[in-house]
C-alpha cells in the first residue's frame, strides 16, 4: 500500500487543478444566465475539497515517482478524472445515472465524440460548454501523454517512430526538458484552436457554437452542442474549415510544433506519417464519394464528394462529428470509414487507434517476411523514412495489434452475449476503442448510445478508456509482475 500512496498524493494535486476547470463553464452560466451557475461552483469546491484533503493526508509520502509508477498515475489520472467531472453533468441534469453520465465524461476526456444524451439544442449553454472543455482537455492530456509521458515509459506510438527514424522527431528533442515540450505543445495547441475558432465564428456560429466545436475539433472529439451535430449548420464553409483543422489535429502536434519554429514546411516532407496520412484521406475520399455517386446516392459528384469528404476526414482521423446520415449510404461505404478510423492518425496526434506508424510498420514488416521467404539468406533490415527500425520496435507493434485485435474481438462478443446485434456491437466497439464515436445500427450516425443497457454502457467505456491510454497501459496492470517489487 505504501507504494501507491505517492501516486495518489499526484493524484490529489491533480484534483485540485482539475476543479479550476470549472470556472469557464461557470462564466458561460453568468452570461448566459442558464440557471447552473450554483452547480458547478459546488462541484468546484467540493472537487477541490477532496483533492485537497487527499493531497494533505499523502503529503509526508511525496517523492519522485519511478517510470513504472507512471502506468497506474495514467490509467487513475483518466478514471478518476472522469469521475470527478460527472458530478455537474448529475447536478445540472436531473435524472442522469452515474452510469451514463461516467460514460460522457469519458467519451469528452477520451476524445471520443459518443454520447448517450438527446436534446443537445436545449441543454444549458454552461453544460455544453463543460462536455466540449472536457474533450480539449483530454486532447491536450494526450499529446502530452504520448510525447513526453508515454516514451519514458517504453509504450505508445511516438517511442516506435523515435526509436531509429531519422526526420523532425529525430532532429529534436523539441525541447530538453518534459515540461518545455509539454508547455510548447499546449502553445501550438490553444493556438490553432483559438485559430479555429475565430474561423468558425467567422463563417457563421455564434460564439458558443464555435468555442464548442473548435474545441472538439482539435482534440479531435466531435461531440457538439446539436443533435444533428454539424449538419445542424448546413454550410460547406463550416464544413470545409472543419475538414481542415481536423486534419491537422491528425497530425503529429511534435511536427507542427518544429514546423512553426522554424517557419518551414520541410518538417512536414521529413515526416512518413504525415505523407501518408494525407495521402489515405485524399484517396480515400475521391475514391468513396465516386463510389456512392456511381451507387446511385448523390446525382451530382460534387455533393457526393462534399458529403464523403467531411464524414470520412471526422470518422477517419477518430473525431466523429457528422453531417448527414451516411448509414444510409452503401454498408461499404460507412464500414471502409471505421476501419480506417484504426489506421489513420498520426502518433503525437489527438486521435486514437492503431495510429499510421505501426500501420507502415507492419505492412513493411509482411513485406520484408515474404522476401525472406524467397531469399531466407538475405540481410534486409525494415527501413521507414530512410531510417532502421530496430527488431525490439518491431514486436513491440506485433503484441499491441494482437492485443488490439483481441480487445475488439472479446469486447464485442461481450456486447452481443448481452443481445446486441453483430454489427451494433461490432461497431460500437471498433468506434469505441478507436475513440471515433459513432458506430453504425444503434450507435449510428442518427442515433447515439442512450439506447444501450447499463452493462453495454460500460463495456462501450471500458473500450473507449483502453483505447485512448494505449490498452498495454492499461492491461500492464493487470499482470501479477507489475505489483511484484
Amino acid at each position: 500500500m505504501g507504494g501507491l500512496l505517492p501516486i495518489v498524493h499526484v493524484l490529489g494535486l491533480m484534483a485540485m487543478l482539475m476543479s479550476a476547470t470549472q470556472l469557464m463553464p461557470i462564466v458561460a452560466s453568468v452570461i448566459y444566465d442558464d440557471g447552473t451557475t450554483y452547480l458547478f461552483a459546488f462541484s468546484m469546491v467540493l472537487n477541490f475539497a477532496i483533492g485537497f484533503f487527499v493531497w494533505l493526508a499523502t503529503r509526508r509520502y511525496k517523492r519522485e515517482l519511478k517510470p513504472r509508477d507512471g502506468f497506474l498515475l495514467v490509467s487513475l489520472a483518466w478514471s478518476g478524472g472522469a469521475a470527478f467531472a460527472t458530478v455537474p453533468l448529475m447536478l445540472a441534469l436531473p435524472g442522469t445515472s452515474f452510469t451514463d453520465a461516467y460514460f460522457e465524461t469519458m467519451s469528452g476526456l477520451s476524445t471520443t465524440g459518443a454520447t448517450v444524451f438527446s436534446g443537445l439544442d436545449d441543454f444549458p449553454e454552461a453544460v455544453n460548454l463543460w462536455r466540449h472543455e472536457l474533450n480539449w482537455l483530454g486532447g491536450m492530456g494526450i499529446i502530452v501523454l504520448a510525447v513526453a509521458i508515454l516514451p519514458l515509459l517504453g509504450v505508445g506510438g511516438m517511442q516506435v517512430y523515435k526509436a531509429e527514424t531519422p526526420g523532425p522527431m529525430k532532429d529534436s528533442k523539441l525541447t530538453p526538458r518534459i515540461t518545455e515540450t509539454a508547455k510548447n505543445l499546449w502553445l501550438v495547441y490553444a493556438g490553432l484552436t483559438l485559430l479555429c475558432m475565430l474561423a468558425l465564428k467567422w463563417a457563421g456560429m455564434s460564439w458558443l457554437d464555435a468555442i464548442c466545436h473548435a474545441f472538439a475539433a482539435l482534440s479531435l472529439g466531435g461531440l457538439s452542442t446539436h443533435d444533428a451535430s454539424v449538419g445542424f449548420f448546413d454550410s460547406p464553409l463550416i464544413e470545409f474549415i472543419l475538414i481542415v483543422f481536423m486534419v491537422i489535429a491528425a497530425l503529429n502536434f511534435a511536427t507542427h510544433f518544429l514546423a512553426l519554429r522554424g517557419h518551414s514546411l520541410r518538417p512536414y516532407l521529413h515526416d512518413t506519417e504525415a505523407k501518408a496520412v494525407l495521402l489515405v484521406l485524399a484517396v480515400s475520399c475521391v475514391g468513396i464519394a465516386l463510389y456512392i455517386h456511381l451507387e446511385g446516392v448523390y446525382d451530382d459528384y460534387g455533393d457526393a464528394l462534399r458529403y464523403v469528404s467531411f464524414n470520412l476526414v471526422s470518422i477517419a482521423t477518430d473525431c466523429g462529428f457528422v453531417s448527414t446520415d451516411y448509414e444510409k449510404w452503401p454498408i461499404f461505404a460507412p464500414m471502409f470509414m471505421l476501419f480506417l478510423s484504426a489506421i489513420t492518425a498520426s502518433s503525437g496526434s489527438t486521435g486514437g487507434g492503431v495510429k499510421m506508424i505501426r500501420t507502415l510498420i507492419l505492412g513493411r514488416q509482411a513485406q520484408r517476411e515474404m522476401l525472406m521467404l524467397l531469399h531466407p539468406q538475405a540481410m534486409r533490415p525494415l527501413k521507414i523514412g530512410g531510417g532502421i527500425i530496430p527488431d525490439k520496435a518491431i514486436y513491440s507493434v506485433l503484441g499491441f495489434i494482437f492485443v488490439y485485435f483481441m480487445s475488439v474481438v472479446v469486447l464485442s462478443f461481450a456486447l452481443m452475449a448481452s443481445g446486441l446485434d453483430f454489427i451494433s456491437a461490432f461497431t460500437a466497439i471498433i468506434a469505441c476503442i478507436n475513440n471515433a464515436g459513432p458506430g453504425l445500427g444503434k450507435v449510428g450516425p442518427s442515433a447515439n448510445y442512450g439506447g444501450l443497457t447499463d452493462f453495454e454502457t460500460w463495456i462501450c467505456t471500458l473500450a473507449m478508456f483502453g483505447g485512448r491510454i494505449e490498452l498495454f497501459t492499461l492491461l500492464i496492470l493487470f499482470t501479477p509482475a507489475f505489483w511484484r517489487k
